[in-house]
């Protein structure tokens, strides 16, 4: 049990919805392309982002390993960044979609709703060897276990750079 008003601060605060913002939509065509920014995209259900080399089948292991959509905040890129001196501003980190007001919160179990499309957290993705090969060596490292998680698209819909990023548990309803 926590003492005093902090155990009560930190009780209310996990009772609230948390939000974020979108920062960054992050896509690559095949496997090993540079990933392009843009502004704009559409979730496809049970697929990923259109446009990108999960939905396209074309990711590195998507047969065996494969995440419809890839997460990172963009809190943990600053870190990475300011801790190893590497640049991953620019979508070295892999990663399809950047957040931002989500770090300290549990992903786990939980649905996110960006723009019109629904996701819900499939699992963490920590990064791999392959990271470096395509990013530059100790990017890899740089990240961390804290490299993203992967999402699947429960309710396909169009995202957009700056939409709010609302959180619910996998059982609480949007409204």
């Amino acid at each position: 049990m926590m003492p005093g008003s902090l155990g009560r601060w930190l009780r209310r605060l996990r009772g609230r919805p948390a939000a974020g913002r979108l920062e960054a939509i992050l896509l690559a065509d095949n496997a090993g392309a540079p990933m392009q920014a843009v502004d704009s995209t559409v979730a496809i259900a049970g697929r990923g982002l259109e446009g990108d080399r999960y939905a396209a089948g074309t990711g590195w292991w998507h047969a065996t390993d494969g995440c419809q959509v890839t997460l990172i905040h963009a809190e943990h890129l600053a870190r990475a960044a300011r801790k190893s001196g590497l640049d991953v501003s620019d979508g070295r980190h892999r990663r399809n979609l950047v957040v931002s007001g989500l770090a300290g919160v549990e992903l786990r179990g939980r649905r996110l709703r960006i723009g019109t499309a629904l996701f819900a957290w499939h699992r963490v993705r920590p990064p791999c060897g392959y990271l470096d090969q395509v990013s530059g060596r100790g990017t890899a490292k740089a990240l961390g276990k804290r490299a993203g998680i992967c999402l699947t698209v429960i309710e396909g819909g169009r995202l957009n750079v700056h939409d709010p990023v609302h959180l619910k548990k996998g059982s609480e309803p949007f409204s």
